[in-house]
């Protein structure tokens, strides 16, 4: 008895001192027993002093408490564990937790416990990780474009840290990334942006002058990553590295039994510590990346400030063609391609090509290769092809009728790269051609000889352009990848040889070899010819005589409005009558 009696003691005297809340109930709530601890957490939660019954101390707090206990109908087990809820009291809010347990049929057992600290301490944690996440790039867990610019900021509001040696940035632009992910799949495109990450390390790992240079690379966006440089000894280190990380990036990627291929354009700004943000400094970047892109790609570009004069007018431009379109500023222009194997030798007009024009209001007539790169860039080639398109198939339509068996044969329309990515381009020419009433074998697709070299995904869409049943033509041939021997694989009728080569043809035999060679491989592989840039009649009797089918250029004709092409075709008419 004795030692019962000393255990209940030391029961007693545990729950009399213990840390947390302790208490029993009864299965309404009314409070049996609880220690000092208990009645001092419970205090501040009720208004008359009173704390007879847990539920109804704990009602403003936690008011599904009595349901809870109702709806638990196993004999023993837990109602609730870790519950939180704050209360209000004189020295602000506290957070508490309550455990309440299911004992037997009539009684509850129930631990109230203050975790207001370590809710902060949570509460902090989280808050860290956040802040982690929130600079952390969730696929290469590289830092991401917001650490790097805390990074660039800190440094450049700090002027001893800013003159200790030149500062620089690099961005790195991928191309092709989107079709490799349609070609491949994501996750081959997420291997290739893991193992970028790795090499993009390794280079700065690898850098002798690494540990000075302080080199941090990021994860700049979708298809970006930044490399900020800092303490440079010399600017030419900047462009050291950055070629580096070209070459690093540029090798083949092996995925499996496939080995890819990225193009990568970089962007370089020398800092020079006048800077007012990095952001400012990223944006320098991304406008010599473009410069670096439009130049052709597979390069990088040091940033210099008539860049940024020329970022400046092309976003001008771009807002001015925006109107444009609204406006009806641009129109269509069509240049004749003449039949050389015509035996009168009359220049019977076989076909004509569209070209589009712009006639700004302060610049007069804007030519295309001023607008169609920001047309490109800025999604706005979609509704400037298909203006040209349509307004070419009417205008064509219209000729056609009024000329009948002497109107050309041929509408030629040019296709560019973001129009041959755009998925819905089958279903637009189809529509235009059936809205106009054209036969959809009268009309010709040009697309130029570097775009046709460039993928299955591209090569797709070809195909089943021509399943329309029209033809399609490659132009510009002789200046970009493909070669004689490649041009059995692509799908084409036509092979427009550029006019880089007719202007030699007079003195180069060298070219006069290349043309005819041309012209016998295609001929071979069922295709026609046409030789661009004819401009004397020199040229175009040598370009016959090698077997050429047909020709166009200044010779016959500059590009005409529909309304000028209109009378030239009169004139045609009436000299061949």
């Amino acid at each position: 008895m004795d030692s019962v009696a000393g255990a209940d003691e030391g029961l007693l005297q545990f729950l009399y001192l213990a840390p947390i809340g302790i208490l029993q109930t009864t299965r309404d709530g009314t409070i049996e027993m609880c220690n000092p601890r208990s009645a001092q957490l419970l205090m501040p939660a009720v208004h008359d002093g009173r704390i007879d019954n847990l539920f109804d101390c704990l009602a403003p707090y936690v008011p599904q408490l009595r349901s809870l206990v109702e709806q638990f109908t196993a004999t023993a087990g837990v109602v609730c564990d870790g519950m939180r809820f704050t209360v209000s009291a004189v020295d602000g809010p506290s957070v508490y937790s309550l455990h309440l347990t299911k004992i037997d049929d009539d009684r509850l057992m129930g631990i109230v416990d203050d975790v207001t600290l370590e809710e902060a301490r949570e509460r902090e944690e989280l808050d860290r990780r956040l802040h982690k996440a929130a600079r952390v790039d969730a696929l290469t867990a590289m830092p991401n474009r917001v650490a790097v610019r805390e990074l660039m900021d800190k440094v450049l509001a700090t002027p001893a840290e800013a003159s200790r040696g030149h500062c620089a940035v690099v961005l790195v632009g991928v191309e092709r990334l989107q079709q490799l992910a349609d070609s491949f799949g994501e996750p081959v495109r997420d291997e290739v942006l893991n193992l970028m990450a790795a090499r993009l390390g390794a280079v700065l790992r690898s850098d002798r002058d690494s540990d000075r240079t302080g080199g941090l690379a990021a994860r700049g966006g979708e298809d970006e990553f930044v490399v900020f440089l800092r303490h440079l000894s010399v600017p030419r280190d900047a462009t050291v590295i950055a070629q580096r990380v070209h070459d690093a990036l540029a090798r083949p990627y092996t995925i499996g039994s496939a080995q890819l291929h990225c193009t990568l354009s970089a962007g370089v700004v020398q800092m020079s510590g006048r800077e007012e943000s990095s952001e400012a400094v990223l944006r320098d970047a991304a406008i010599a990346l473009g410069e670096a892109k439009r130049a052709g790609g597979s390069r990088w570009v040091t940033f210099e400030a008539a860049m940024r004069d020329r970022a400046i007018e092309r976003g001008n431009l771009e807002l001015d063609l925006r109107r444009a379109l609204v406006d009806d500023e641009l129109f269509v222009v069509y240049q004749p391609v003449i039949d050389l194997r015509d035996p009168d030798s009359s220049g019977r007009p076989a076909g004509v090509e569209a070209l589009v024009r712009w006639r700004h209001p302060q610049r007069g007539v804007v030519p295309p290769i001023e607008f169609i790169g920001i047309a490109e860039e800025t999604g706005l080639i979609g509704p400037l092809g298909k203006f040209v398109l349509d307004t070419a198939c009417r205008d064509f339509t219209a000729w056609s009728k009024e000329f009948g068996s002497r109107s050309p044969e041929l509408l030629a329309v040019n296709l560019s790269r973001a129009q041959l990515s755009d998925a819905s381009l089958v279903d637009a020419v189809s529509r235009a051609v059936a809205d106009s009433g054209m036969p959809i074998e009268r009309l010709q697709l040009e697309i130029t000889e570097s775009l046709a070299a460039q993928g299955d995904d591209v090569r797709a869409t070809l195909h089943a352009l021509k399943h329309l049943g029209l033809t399609l033509a490659l132009d510009d041939f002789g200046t970009g990848y493909s070669s004689l021997s490649s041009l059995h694989l692509l799908p084409v009728d036509t092979v427009k040889i550029d006019r880089s080569f007719v202007t030699l043809v007079e003195a180069s035999a060298h070219h006069r070899v290349l043309i005819e060679a041309t012209i016998k491989v295609s001929r071979s592989l069922g295709m026609t010819t046409v030789a661009e840039g004819i401009e004397s009649e020199a040229q175009a009797q040598i370009v016959r005589d090698l077997g050429c089918d047909k020709a166009q250029g200044y010779r016959y004709s500059r590009p005409l409005p529909a309304g000028e092409l209109r009378d030239w075709l009169l004139r045609w008419c009436g000299e061949a009558s």
